[in-house]
Order: structure tokens, then C-alpha cells, then sequence
């Protein structure tokens, strides 16, 4: 029977692909591209319309195919429930990784003999550099880890047994009824959050001078907020500061090279003088 191998987004996947040629296996790997850590989620496995507005905000890109491209996803999970191929889900202690393991059990929770996982986390991350070390929360997506790491990690696919999947399926479903804005991944339980905590830590670390936004959105991507943010996202959030007249941006406000930020300055109120006071 063949193999498919399932990753959260197209870093990991390469990724892993690279690993499974380093090992010569000749082996399908597929990626579910969407951050299921943030934005609506109910309806996400009926219809993509919520997730095409959402993301279509996020990048302010109308020309972009996002329908297309959430049909295309929606394809291939459809292609993959109806085969019978083994398949192991690639995912490490994030809230987003862990959230599409629960999605793949809960379209496949009516094949439970076919899913197989392989887990990582920080103690696998062997670059002692990497960033992800100096988070407090610890959290790593597989994308963080080296060819090398994923191919000494194939042997270590288990299956999942029946009960987990079902445990799973049943958490994917209620993440989805809980519809939270964002969605944190503590102790092993979601919890739903707000796009004002991350808006709280970017107004945190702002001042009324001007600074370079990637040093803040370098706060915010490694602060402790219970999922990755990723640059995409924190840019978004500038975006929407700004236009709600909380910072003040200046450059190019849909790139980093140059753009800078700092808190909106309020205006003194006007002093009477003494001629007019009279």
C-alpha cells in the first residue's frame, strides 16, 4: 500500500520531501497551506467562503484566487478520504500543526487503520540558534526542522489508535463551533483568543518614536501568545492599527523593507492666551 504524507504548509513539506529523497522513498506529501490558528472556522469544511473573505483581508489581495484555491484543498482531502493509502500526519507543539492533525482525523475518522503520525517537538530542534528555543510556550512547527531531522524522524510513524482519532475529530469539531478569532494552544487545550491580544502586544512595544515594524513584528512573532504568528499576520495587524488611527505607518505599509511605525500622536489641545481669555 502506498504512502501519503500530510504537513502543515509548503515550508514543511519541502521540507520533507527533501528527507524522503535523502532516504529513497519515493512518496507523496501533501499540503494543507491554511493557518487554522487564526480567523473564522465554522462552515471551514462545507464551504470556503468565510476563509476566502478572511484571508482575502488579511493580504488585501483582490486579485489573488483564494476561492480556487480553497477548492483545490478542498479536492485534495477529497481525493485522499476515497483512496486507501496509509497516510501520517507530520505535525509539532503548535497550535496550527496540531490543529490540522485534527482536521485529517476528522475526515478520515471513518478510516482509523489508515492514520499514522509522526510528533515533534522542541527537544527534536537541534539548531541550538533557532529561535524558537526562546519562546516561553516552546512552540515549533514541523517547517522549523532541518531534511535531516525529518528523514531520522520517518521511522518513527505510529499509528493512531481508534480512540485518539475519535478524541481528536470530536476537538476538531468543537474548535469549529467556538469560532474564536484566534486559537491558543495550551496544556493540550484550545482556547479562543482575540486579534486585540496581539493588537496589545504590538502597542506595547511601540513608542512615539519612529521604529523599523520589523522589530515589532519580531515582538510579536515570538511573544507568548499561545500560537505562531507569522509575518503575514502581524503585518495585517499594522494595517489595521493604523487605519483605526492607533499607530501612525511610514514606507510602504504592504512590505517591511523601510516601513516604520510609532504611536499616533495626539494633539495638545489648544491654550487660550491671555488677549483672548479676556
Amino acid at each position: 500500500m502506498s504512502t501519503t504524507h500530510f504537513t502543515n504548509g509548503d515550508v514543511a513539506a519541502d521540507s520533507l520531501r527533501d528527507a524522503l529523497r535523502r532516504a529513497g522513498r519515493n512518496e507523496r506529501v501533501l499540503a494543507l497551506k491554511d493557518d487554522l490558528a487564526v480567523g473564522p472556522l465554522r462552515g471551514v469544511d462545507d464551504a470556503p467562503d468565510v476563509r476566502m473573505d478572511f484571508w482575502q483581508r488579511v493580504y488585501g489581495d483582490v486579485e489573488r484566487d483564494f476561492l480556487g484555491e480553497f477548492d483545490e484543498q478542498a479536492a485534495m482531502l477529497a481525493t485522499v478520504v476515497s483512496e486507501h493509502s496509509h497516510i501520517v500526519v507530520w505535525h509539532a507543539q503548535s497550535a496550527s500543526d496540531q490543529l490540522m492533525l485534527r482536521r485529517v482525523c476528522y475526515h478520515l475518522r471513518d478510516a482509523p487503520q489508515r492514520l499514522n503520525e509522526v510528533r515533534l517537538s522542541i527537544h527534536d530542534l537541534t539548531d541550538p540558534g533557532a529561535w524558537a528555543h526562546s519562546r516561553k510556550d516552546q512552540a515549533t512547527s514541523v517547517g522549523m526542522f532541518a531534511p535531516d531531522v525529518l528523514e531520522a524522524q520517518l521511522a518513527c510513524a505510529a499509528p493512531i489508535s481508534v480512540l485518539r482519532i475519535s478524541r481528536l475529530a470530536l476537538e476538531w469539531q468543537n474548535v469549529k463551533q467556538a469560532n474564536g478569532e484566534t486559537r491558543r494552544w495550551r496544556d493540550n487545550v484550545f482556547v479562543s483568543g482575540t486579534f486585540g491580544e496581539l493588537d496589545a502586544v504590538i502597542l506595547a512595544h511601540t513608542h512615539d518614536d519612529w521604529q523599523p515594524a520589523a522589530r515589532i513584528a519580531a515582538q510579536l512573532m515570538t511573544a507568548d501568545v499561545g500560537f505562531l504568528v507569522s509575518d503575514r499576520i502581524a503585518l495585517w495587524r499594522f494595517q489595521e492599527l493604523a487605519a483605526a488611527g492607533r499607530i501612525q505607518l511610514r514606507g510602504d505599509a504592504s512590505a517591511w523593507p523601510g516601513l516604520e511605525l510609532c504611536l499616533t500622536r495626539t494633539p495638545r489641545p489648544a491654550t487660550l492666551s491671555t488677549a483672548s481669555s479676556r
